[in-house]
């Protein structure tokens, strides 16, 4: 499993992209976008749910982290019951949410995890977020600094004069060196 975390805008779903374009075999792709567009209408703008303030701040709520515990452990099951799966998320906590995801790694048959930090000048996110035009502008700012506060990582690449497939080739060049070996 990889894990990849970084602020809006920083570059984290081209490099998923080319991660699967480039690893010999099958990945799965799960984000936090497309846990936020399953969720019902009515939580993407309720205290419980989720709100993203005009100024790009975002807020979470006791439903919203609920169920993404639940689509944590879904996620881990997958893996468990043998998928490749690499994760595209923010961690609005920081520490706290690399926390959340080593609680549902954890137990017995613990997949083995590569946390990748991609990390991006908050000016060209900026600029990115400004050109995607599906942000509130200020959430690549707010985010680009504050989601790696306290957060450990095996590996990190930065996006803001690399390429994504320059990442990814990275990534899954540390991919290979420590994958499992298969029983003799």
């Amino acid at each position: 499993m990889i894990i990849l975390n970084g602020g809006s805008s920083s570059g984290k779903s081209g490099i998923v992209r080319c991660l699967q374009a480039v690893l010999p075999e099958p990945w799965l792709a799960f984000g936090c976008d497309s846990f936020v567009d399953a969720l019902p209408a009515r939580m993407r703008a309720s205290d419980g749910g989720i709100v993203f303030a005009a100024d790009g701040g975002v807020s979470v709520g006791a439903d919203f982290l609920a169920l993404e515990a639940a689509w944590r452990e879904g996620v881990v099951a997958m893996v468990r019951a043998g998928a490749r799966v690499v994760i595209d998320d923010v961690f609005l906590g920081g520490a706290a949410s690399q926390q959340r995801w080593r609680k549902a790694l954890g137990g017995p048959g613990e997949p083995d995890v590569l946390w990748v930090g991609v990390r991006c000048e908050s000016a060209v996110a900026a600029g990115r977020e400004v050109a995607r035009g599906d942000r509130a502008q200020g959430m690549a700012s707010a985010q680009a600094d504050a989601v790696h506060q306290g957060v450990i990582y095996d590996l990190e690449v930065d996006t803001t004069r690399t390429e994504s497939l320059v990442c990814a080739r990275t990534i899954a060049a540390r991919v290979r060196c420590h994958a499992p070996r298969p029983a003799d």
